[in-house]
């Protein structure tokens, strides 16, 4: 694994995290989870699966960790190793169709919803309250937090883009 790779993924768990802890709950102490943003900006990066594992376990983690949703901690471990999965398949398939600066909000938009879509299943499963749960949270949470995601992205992207291209390979003189 490539050092420099592995530092730029824990730079955007880092931003993710203090991100994920600067916004407020909407409803149940759930909110809009801008880790899960930043995993997919790692994915785009680098979109191997090695990396794409190592950032899904260590975002699933760090979600756990800093979660305040019952049931979240299990939850989180479960869907961001899933999402990512996914996310890098769909990625893959759509990479050479469309245009990766279109394609980062539209995956986006697609992984929140795949990713709350796992979480409220497996956290709901825990607490028990699979009967009607869902689909009032999901109208509720998942859904704001895929606009919310989806219009971080269509920000993030182009400018990490620039940056990427600008940056100059680390030599020793």
């Amino acid at each position: 694994m490539n050092t420099r790779n592995l530092v730029l993924l824990s730079l955007l768990v880092g931003i993710g995290t203090v991100l994920h802890a600067m916004v407020p709950p909407i409803l149940f102490g759930m909110k809009p989870d801008m880790l899960l943003s930043m995993m997919f900006l790692g994915i785009l990066l680098i979109p191997k699966v090695k990396y794409v594992v190592l950032l899904s376990i260590l975002t699933g983690i760090v979600s756990a960790l800093t979660t305040g949703v019952p049931g979240g901690q299990i939850a989180n471990v479960i869907d961001k190793p899933i999402t990512a999965l996914i996310f890098l398949g769909l990625l893959l398939l759509m990479d050479k169709k469309i245009q990766r600066t279109i394609n980062a909000p539209i995956l986006t938009a697609i992984g929140t919803m795949i990713s709350g879509s796992v979480f409220l299943m497996v956290a709901l499963f825990i607490l028990g309250l699979m009967e009607g749960g869902f689909l009032t949270l999901f109208i509720a949470i998942v859904l704001p937090a895929t606009v919310v995601n989806t219009i971080a992205m269509v920000i993030i992207y182009p400018i990490t883009q620039g940056i990427m291209k600008r940056a100059q390979p680390l030599t020793h003189s």
